[in-house]
């Protein structure tokens, strides 16, 4: 079934353009979002459309950017759409999944978002590593200060105190002050 999506960002402008493309492109449901610019990725009528997809489906729109205005965003999109068996069809711009050449279009595409993706978590990386070499803890912040870590290996270590004490003292279980003791924390 081919299912279309319209987006206008300015609550001035009309959808009879794209609902017209979509209903001769053959879309038999239409799904909107009217007013949304496209950087929002958190839309009402989007978020509806890719929840009512199944495989088999084709999402049609008028351009591509009336998915969405960032290209990694939009990659992303596609790919989480072939993962599920669903065609892609721009009108405008001669985009079919569904077709060779427009398998090899989006394959394109998907090298760059590939790309970025890898770009993004090599920056990611870098960055943690430079912060733990600053000294900075990476992660969820800890449950347990240095100083609380110190009082309890002092306390279990001369027996004043047994690993189930010393959670309740400090309101954590007692597996976080087994993992302070072993120095995991």
């Amino acid at each position: 079934m081919k299912i279309g999506y319209v987006r206008v960002s300015d609550h001035e402008q009309t959808e009879a353009l794209q609902i017209d493309a979509l209903h001769q492109a053959g879309c038999s449901v239409i799904y909107g979002d009217h007013g949304v610019s496209g950087a929002v990725a958190d839309r009402k009528g989007l978020t509806e459309l890719l929840a009512d997809l199944k495989d088999g489906d084709t999402l049609v729109v008028w351009k591509i950017d009336r998915l969405g205005r960032s290209t990694v965003h939009l990659l992303l999109l596609l790919d989480e759409l072939r993962k599920r068996g669903v065609g892609f069809i721009s009108v405008t711009q001669g985009i079919d999944t569904t077709t060779a050449i427009g398998r090899m279009v989006y394959g394109q595409l998907a090298l760059f978002a590939e790309f970025e993706r890898e770009q993004i978590s090599e920056r990611t990386k870098a960055g943690m590593a430079a912060a733990r070499r600053r000294g900075k803890h990476i992660g969820r912040p800890r449950k347990l200060s240095d100083e609380q870590v110190a009082f309890a290996r002092k306390h279990f270590a001369d027996g004043s105190r047994t690993v189930t004490a010393l959670a309740a003292t400090f309101k954590v279980s007692p597996g976080t002050v087994v993992r302070a003791l072993e120095g995991v924390l």
